[in-house]
């Protein structure tokens, strides 16, 4: 576990690493194999940015401190490059790791740009877990992190805040008991094992970002001038439902009432008065918005120090009132039976919808109901409210039907006249599913046809299907005028797998 508090980059790498481990629990089909390799490349870029970022600090300290105190920056910046060095140890070796990947995984694909073996599941665990790879590389990562925190002031260690560590787990994970087991057991394909070791890898670059960022910055010992003091209460939201914790930092704040630093945010300057800085936004548009502020402050000895506040995150949603019909809650078996769910106030990816009696699918706030037995399904619509913590928001009981009968027809005609020539130029009956919403599809299986002639003896044949058979066809191109032509016995077959007896057709012939 990582010590204070995790920034907004830290926790969606874990977001993205607990993914991984909830993909590995599934079947790996090339969509999950592809998954995983598009998060091994957003690593890697992740990667790249946190070192260009680095690269930027040390370079703005070598033309600026080390020029101008060298005898005090110097074992400063000495320092710095020790935990770059440290970090490069343990990167050079994860990397050792991933060239016998490579190798032992025929390569790369062109195609793919991922190795030719992604889906092997036995070169990941015959290399970590019977050569003990893994076990090696655990202590490696606790040790690069225990010489990362060694750099630095005892006191200043409770505030690092990065999650370079190794740890087996409390209770066992599907079966296993070792963290090497966990990222590199048994069922690892191939391109999970990269993925997690450039996971380890980013890990380890903002380590190194955080640690050099607080090395070089104690160089700076010039303080602004604080002269007003303020409480400060600030909460996540003001918008909470039924159940769900109200929380709030409640802390003092100072800031120099006599000296306006300029305050940006997204780069736009924003007004400041009396040392302190108001952003107002139109909320023209729904959706997820962040910003950051930036604030330049002039020090006591005449230089420029630059503060950047967490990125700041807020919602805007479109006012909205959900109305539910009661005598309308039905499901269709054999159809997929689309629902809307959203919960106002709450995001689309905290709510939860679960389903008895059948089966749902889909993600989002749009769902699809499948059912297939007659009676009662119950939907629950639940939130996650707080880290860990998910409450039900409600439970709707939906009746379960079967699809109506559809019409049996002739020529589109379930009765009446009809030309002799328009009925001789049919072959085929339909059931035909009016004023259903739903997309369902009947077939005939059988029917029989009665063909009355006058001063006749009526003609009496069946068939199987929808078509009219040839001794029908024969039978139908010898009616004339006055004749009556009638289809019954129709038996149809819809998508809930039920034989059904339709309505007979009874056409004369003019």
């Amino acid at each position: 576990m990582a010590l204070g508090k995790e920034t907004p980059r830290q926790r969606m790498i874990g977001i993205m690493y607990l993914v991984l481990l909830a993909m590995l629990a599934l079947n790996v089909s090339d969509t999950i194999l592809d998954a995983f390799k598009n998060i091994n490349d957003s690593l890697e870029t992740s990667r790249s940015n946190v070192n260009t970022s680095v690269e930027q600090l040390f370079t703005a300290f070598e033309n600026s401190k080390l020029k101008e105190e060298p005898e005090r920056a110097r074992p400063i910046y000495e320092k710095a490059k020790e935990a770059r060095a440290i970090v490069a140890d343990l990167n050079n070796y994860i990397n050792a790791i991933k060239e016998e990947f490579e190798k032992r995984g025929g390569g790369y694909d062109e195609d793919t740009g991922d190795l030719v073996q992604r889906d092997n599941t036995d070169i990941s665990p015959g290399l970590m877990i019977n050569q003990k790879r893994g076990r090696e590389l655990k202590e490696k990562v606790n040790e690069t992190r225990e010489k990362l925190l060694a750099l630095l002031d005892e006191n200043d260690r409770d505030a690092v805040t990065f999650s370079l560590e190794a740890n087996d787990p409390e209770r066992r994970v599907n079966r296993k008991k070792t963290w090497e087991e966990i990222n590199f057991g048994e069922g690892t394909p191939l391109t999970a094992a990269m993925t997690i070791l450039t996971k380890i890898q980013t890990d380890a670059q903002n380590a190194e970002s955080d640690m050099v960022k607080r090395i070089l910055g104690k160089m700076d010992q010039a303080v602004v001038n604080l002269d007003q003091f303020a409480a400060v209460a600030v909460a996540p939201s003001s918008y909470l439902i039924q159940g769900q914790p109200y929380t709030a930092e409640v802390f003092l704040t100072a800031y120099d009432s006599k000296s306006d630093p300029a305050i940006s945010v997204n780069g736009n300057a924003i007004q400041v008065a009396n040392g302190k800085g108001t952003y107002n936004v139109p909320t023209n548009q729904e959706g997820v918005f962040t910003w950051k502020g930036t604030i330049r402050v002039k020090q006591t000895d005449g230089t420029i120090k630059e503060y950047q506040t967490p990125e700041q995150q807020y919602q805007v949603a479109r006012p909205s009132a959900v109305v539910s019909p009661d005598k309308m809650n039905v499901l269709y078996i054999g159809v997929d039976n689309p629902l809307s769910v959203s919960a106002p106030g709450t995001a689309a990816d905290k709510i939860k919808v679960s389903m008895s009696s059948g089966s749902l699918s889909g993600s989002g706030g749009k769902y699809v109901a499948r059912v297939s037995s007659p009676g009662t399904a119950k939907i629950t619509v639940a939130a996650e409210v707080a880290p860990g913590k998910v409450q039900t928001l409600s439970n709707t009981d939906f009746r379960v039907k079967r699809i109506p009968d559809p019409v049996a027809k002739f020529a589109g005609k379930s009765g009446g006249t009809m030309s002799s020539v328009a009925l001789k130029a049919q072959n085929a009956v339909f059931a035909s599913l009016d004023n259903f919403d739903f997309d369902a599809k009947f077939n005939i299986t059988k029917f029989t046809i009665i063909i009355a002639k006058p001063r006749a003896d009526a003609i009496v044949l069946s068939t199987n299907g929808n078509s009219l058979s040839a001794a029908m066809k024969s039978a139908l191109n010898g009616i004339g005028p006055g004749a009556r032509v009638i289809f019954d016995n129709i038996i149809a077959v819809g998508p809930d797998g039920s034989p059904r007896q339709l309505n007979s057709i009874a056409l004369t012939a003019n």
